[in-house]
Parts: structure tokens; sequence; C-alpha cells
């Protein structure tokens, strides 16, 4: 498919840019896929492969089709056209499903009549030994073709009209005064061809059998039927084929349409406009939306509620305070601090290398979502998908709300991991800690010596052995200023401690609720976010695409 657009680009075209529409609307085909019917998007693709091989065989040929119904005379317009009489060569009307082709100019058809499926035997060349004369006929670059009647009972004539309309450059419908209202022709073909009023010419044949007076009232019921189809503005000949009438002028239009160059074009960018809008009808013209910024916070919101995210939070919070306290609070009382449990051990978190080796790290003890906070994260999707779908062709709305689910089976395993994996950092002991310790234990130390020097001293005076002054601290004994000292410095210092490791919890808390969100975030993005973006983008390519064909 690439080489054929790329030949398609490089064909020279009068400045066509067609090459570029196909492009998009190949995308747009590409794109759609899974969200628009399949068989309209394999017609679609067809219609793109077709025109395609069209613009990058003979340009110099145009390819004009005679269809019309048994009866109508359409066979002895073909031959009027040509100038020939197929029967005295040999060349009969075909009985089977082929149709007949005529060219004028054989150099660079044998490609495009391979390419039109017309074999050898119902191939004539105008421009062989059987043109009369030299000089350039007003056809030159015309293949014309006759198909097999469209009413025919034979299957195989309906396919191979059906074929040959859709591969044509140009259409010319032969009427007759007797069934140019049928409707087989008008519902099956011509109503179906609205915007193609360029590329067609509408024949009303044996119009020699029609009373004089009653030749142009017929003419604009003709066009007047057209215009019900849809078709305002495409010419109407009247013609006597068999008696030649309005032959010459038939040939005229023909050759003015053709010399022009632009029929070929004409008919690709007509059939990219029906592709391009059938498609746009199941895509629709919603504007491309962006997902919105509060409503992805929402559902991250609601993903964090049901993972336990304020649960975890308070044990790193409570935790910190724990450990914290265990290495800086007043040593003589600390030590009780021991015997209660740590918040984050009971819910598996922040256990170390060696502990998530052994209770296995995917799984936590945070408790399970209740069905009301699974109930949130439902109504957050919907609301999410609600939000960005609005205008939304049906399919479109139902393929992103389909992808914002598909994953959300996986959602508590994702989110449990996504706890059990985040460094929550309550384990560190604060920096400071070290220094208080050393503090802490350097005031006991005083506090004892202090003691065990007035406990000396006490008993060196009952046994009245007293005989070396105390020294004194701004008028305290030195043993009582060490004891007191030890033991009040001690104890403020385990205050002021308090409060550092007060501030020091609620940091670690807010850095560990930063760091669960931020794993919240990247569980959201995955399972929801991610999948409803892709679904937009494919929407943006689409409509992109389809807007390029239609440019």
């Amino acid at each position: 498919m690439t080489s054929l657009l790329e030949g398609a680009k490089k064909l020279v075209t009068r400045g066509s840019d067609i090459g570029a529409r196909l492009d998009g609307l190949e995308k747009a085909v590409d794109s759609a896929h899974g969200r628009v019917d399949e068989s309209v998007l394999a017609e679609t693709s067809a219609l793109v492969q077709r025109s395609a091989s069209r613009l990058r065989i003979s340009a110099d040929h145009t390819i004009v089709a005679l269809a019309g119904a048994t009866g109508s005379g359409k066979s002895t317009t073909f031959n009027a056209l040509t100038g020939l009489e197929l029967s005295a060569v040999g060349v009969r009307r075909p009985t089977t499903s082929w149709a007949t082709a005529c060219v004028w100019g054989s150099e660079g058809a044998p490609e495009l009549l391979d390419w039109l499926g017309i074999p050898p035997r119902h191939q004539v060349t105008r421009d062989s030994m059987l043109s009369v004369g030299n000089e350039k006929d007003e056809l030159d670059g015309v293949i014309l073709l006759d198909l097999p009647d469209h009413d025919s009972t034979e299957v195989s004539h309906h396919l191979e009209v059906d074929r040959l309309v859709e591969l044509a450059d140009m259409l010319i419908w032969v009427l007759d005064p007797q069934k140019y209202a049928d409707a087989a022709i008008h519902d099956r073909y011509l109503s179906k061809l609205t915007g193609y009023q360029d590329v067609m010419l509408v024949v009303l044949n044996q119009i020699d059998r029609v009373p004089a007076e009653r030749r142009d009232a017929m003419v604009d019921d003709v066009r007047r039927l057209l215009a019900a189809d849809g078709l305002t503005g495409v010419p109407v000949i009247p013609v006597s084929s068999r008696e030649g009438w309005g032959v010459a002028e038939l040939r005229s239009e023909i050759a003015k349409k053709v010399a022009s160059k632009k029929v070929a074009k004409a008919r690709l960018e007509a059939d990219l406009r029906a592709a391009a809008t059938t498609l746009q009808g199941y895509t629709g013209t919603a504007e491309v939306p962006t997902l919105s910024p509060q409503r992805v916070e929402a559902l991250e919101d609601a993903f964090a509620d049901a993972a336990g995210v304020p649960t975890v939070v308070k044990a790193v919070e409570d935790s910190t305070r724990l450990r914290a306290n265990l290495a800086t609070g007043w040593p003589v009382t600390a030590w009780a601090a021991r015997f209660k449990p740590d918040p984050l051990k009971r819910l598996h978190l922040d256990l170390g290398a060696e502990g998530k080796m052994l209770t296995g790290a995917a799984r936590t003890s945070v408790p399970q979502a209740t069905q009301v906070q699974r109930a949130r994260v439902d109504n957050e999707v919907r609301a999410l998908v609600d939000d960005v779908t609005t205008g939304f062709k049906q399919n479109w709305a139902h393929a992103v709300r389909v992808a914002s689910v598909s994953r959300l089976t996986d959602v508590n395993d994702r989110l449990d991991r996504a706890l059990a994996t985040t460094e929550l950092g309550a384990d560190r002991i604060p920096v400071w800690a070290n220094a208080v310790r050393v503090l802490q234990w350097i005031l006991i130390l005083s506090a004892v010596t202090g003691a065990a020097w007035l406990a000396l001293l006490m008993l060196g005076t009952g046994a009245g052995l007293s005989g070396t002054e105390t020294p004194e601290v701004v008028g305290w004994p030195l043993p009582l200023f060490l004891l007191a000292g030890g033991i009040g410095l001690g104890i403020v210092l385990a205050l002021v401690c308090r409060l550092l490791v007060s501030a020091t919890a609620k940091r670690r808390a807010r850095m560990a609720e930063a760091r669960l969100r931020a794993a919240i975030h990247e569980v959201s993005e995955d399972l929801v976010v991610g999948p409803v973006r892709a679904e937009l983008d494919n929407y943006a390519a689409t409509r992109a695409g389809i807007a390029a064909a239609l440019a």
C-alpha cells in the first residue's frame, strides 16, 4: 500500500493533492479499526487501494462507461460513438458477464485495460487498422466501455456492472422513454452517486420515438428525477442512436470533459469525499477532547482511598514517632516503648529487604477496599469517560468506555503492589537523633556521678571522715549540681525531642503520601487514563485523516 501511495503522490496531476488525501483516509481507517463497522472500513480501504492504483496507471486515458437497462439502446449508442459496425468484424455484444472496450490511443492502454479486467477478446483499438484516415480523433485518450445490462436476470451481469461503475472515471447512463423513471436504476445506482455530477452524463435515447411536442417535457422530467436523486446539474442529452440524432453532441460533450484532463481526478475526488463522508457518519464531528486534570485527580483520590493510602500515611507518622522516641527519648523511660507494636510492620510495610523476602513483598496487610470505596472508583471512572465522550457517536463512546475498564480487574493487585514497593522512609532515624542519644547518656552519667558522689559524702560524714571541702558551682555543691542538672536537663531534652519527633513524623508522613500518590498516579495512568487517552488519540487520528480526505 505504501508504494502505491508514494507512486500516487509522485504522479504529475497538475498540483493534485490526492496522494495526501488518500494517505489521510488510509490513516483514518487504521485508527478506526475496532471502533467503526469493519465492513465500512473494508470498503473504504478497498477504495484507497483502488484509487492509488488508478493514479499510478496511465494518466493519459479516461475510462468512460456506458450503462443502462435492457432495450435502452446502449449498444447502439456504443456503436454510434465508436463509428464501428462491430458485428462486421466479428465482435458481438457479449452475452457473458464481460464488458466490451473500445480504445482511442493504444499507448499505455493495455495496463489500464488489464486493471479493468477486460479480456483481450472484448477489446477493440480504435486507432488500429479499423480506423479511417490519419486525423486525430476528438476522443483520443478515451477507453469506452459498453457494460452489461444492469437489469439483466444474470447475477454475473449485475456484479460486472457494479464493479466497473466503481472503476470508471466517467459514467454515461443511457435511459429510454419507457423506463427512464424505473426505480431499478434510480434506487440502485443514481441516488447513491450524489456528488458525482461532474463525472456523469445522462443520455435519453430513442428520442425519435417520442412525439416532437413532448420531447422537451420528457427531458425536463428526467432532470427532475435526477434532482430528486441529488444529481442537480447533470447534463441530459436527447439522442437517437439509430437515427444518429444527438450523437455528435454527445461525442462533443465527452470530448470536452476528456480534454480538460480533470475527469479521472474529479472521479477520485468524488470517491474520496463519499468514502470520507460515510466514515465521518460513523465517527461524528465532535471536537477532540482533552482529559480534565480535575477528573484525573478525582480518580486518583478514589484509587488512593481504595488502596488505603490514608491508613498507610497514618501508620508512617505513628511508626516514625515510635522509632524516633525509642532513639531520642529519656533512656530511663524510653525502653517501655519497645513493647508497643510498630504500625508499619503490622501492615507488612517497610520491613526491609529481608523482611520482604520472608513475607512475599507483593502483599500487604492493608485492609481491603470496602464496597463504598470500590463504588467510588467505578463512579469516578464513569464520570471521567462521560466527561470526554460528550458529543461522541455511540460506537466511539463505547470504545472509550471499554478501554477505561479493560484493566480494572488488575486494580487491587496493582494498588497493593504500589504500596508494598514504595519507599516510605519511616525506618531512617533522624540525623540529629544520634547527637541527642549521646547527650542523653552524658546527662545520665552526670546524674549517676552526682548521686554516687553524694552517697560517698553522706557515708563519709556518717563515719566521721569528712575533712575535704566539696566543690561548688554557682553556689551548688558539685555532686548535687551534677545530679539535679543531669536529671533536669535530661527531662527537658526529652520534651524538646518530643516536639522534634512530632515535626519529623508529620514531615515523613507528607513525604510518604507524596510518594504513594505518585505510585497511585502510575497505576491510574496505566490502568485507566492511559487506555482512555489512547482511544482519544485514535479518535483524533481518525478525525484528522477524514479532514485531510475532505480537504
